[in-house]
């Protein structure tokens, strides 16, 4: 079993709208985190993760999730999975569970175009 808490998690800013919310639990295969958007994210552009596959829970309100050209509306208790290669951006205000695998890093998040 692993266990962290919220006090030992790591909070970040992921742009004008973006509070993130890293638990990093020192396992290879997954880890999670919880983000705040009110706005979009990225800023601009989209991103991509380059290795990990993203499994997201709606904690919270709603907005839309845009992949590659598709835009899904979403509210709380919704689902969704981001794939490991496909640009995207989120939008709206909502605060979702994010679970990633394998772990996510900074290195394999880009921005893109």
């Amino acid at each position: 079993m692993k266990f962290i808490k919220k006090s030992q998690s790591k909070k970040l800013v992921g742009g004008k709208s973006t509070i993130i919310r890293e638990y990093m639990l020192g396992d290879n295969d997954i880890n999670g985190a919880i983000a705040e958007i009110n706005g979009r994210y990225p800023d601009k552009d989209r991103v991509v993760n380059q290795t990990s596959k993203e499994l997201v829970y709606v904690l919270s309100g709603k907005g839309k999730l845009v992949v590659e050209d598709k835009e899904t509306k979403f509210s709380s208790g919704d689902m969704l999975i981001i794939n490991q290669g496909e640009k995207y951006y989120w939008q709206g205000a909502f605060t979702i569970l994010m679970a990633n695998t394998p772990t996510w890093t900074p290195e394999q998040h880009k921005n893109v175009k």
